[in-house]
């Protein structure tokens, strides 16, 4: 196997099933162990009305790694949660298609904000936020249907906004500023720079 740079006892954490938080930490030759974290994240997000959106974020990926830091004593547990702020407005993961459609009505020719959080718990302690700006292109009704038909059902509802730019997604875009990690939900070089500084990598 490749060498890794990691240095901990165990492999890291992940308080989430996110396979694409999962493979980026792996495409960073870093071992990943999963586990998911008991939050009920619209519960939460509920009884704290009055937060920024970038709060928000760091509250409900605090949530998540305290969660699972808890039931695994003295490993490092990283929890990561992102939060889409259209003009004031936090969107979720749309329901199915026709949510997805809908959602993607409200974005079109306008700018929104991907807020990723990280925070590190149990061994290691930590929490960021880091923040990417996106802009879709004018967008007809459709130019939209073609969209989710090609993208599929399953696919956008497993990301807020109804896209992701790894895949179809891509096509919706006329501007996306900010780090590519950070709009799939983990912005990994500001996590790596603190594990480094945290003594957990070795380069």
């Amino acid at each position: 196997m490749p060498r890794s740079p990691w240095t901990g006892p165990q492999p890291l954490l992940l308080a989430s099933t996110s396979p694409t938080r999962r493979l980026l930490l792996e495409s960073a030759a870093l071992p990943v162990e999963t586990a998911s974290p008991d939050v009920d994240e619209r519960a939460l997000e509920a009884a704290s009305a009055g937060l920024s959106a970038p709060d928000l974020a760091l509250l409900l990926a605090r949530a998540k790694a305290e969660s699972v830091a808890a039931r695994f004593p003295g490993r490092i547990v990283l929890g990561a949660d992102q939060v889409l702020d259209c003009d004031g407005t936090v969107f979720h993961k749309p329901a199915d298609a026709a949510a997805a459609r809908a959602q993607l009505a409200r974005l079109a020719g306008r700018s929104h904000a991907l807020h990723s959080a990280v925070v590190l718990a149990g061994a290691v302690r930590d929490a960021f936020v880091e923040t990417a700006r996106l802009t879709l292109r004018p967008l007809d009704e459709r130019a939209i249907a073609a969209y989710v038909e090609c993208a599929g059902a399953e696919r956008v509802r497993s990301s807020v906004g109804g896209y992701q730019l790894e895949g179809p997604g891509i096509h919706l875009f006329e501007s996306v500023v900010g780090d590519h990690s950070t709009v799939l939900g983990l912005p990994l070089l500001p996590l790596l720079a603190r594990l480094r500084a945290a003594g957990c990598l070795d380069f």
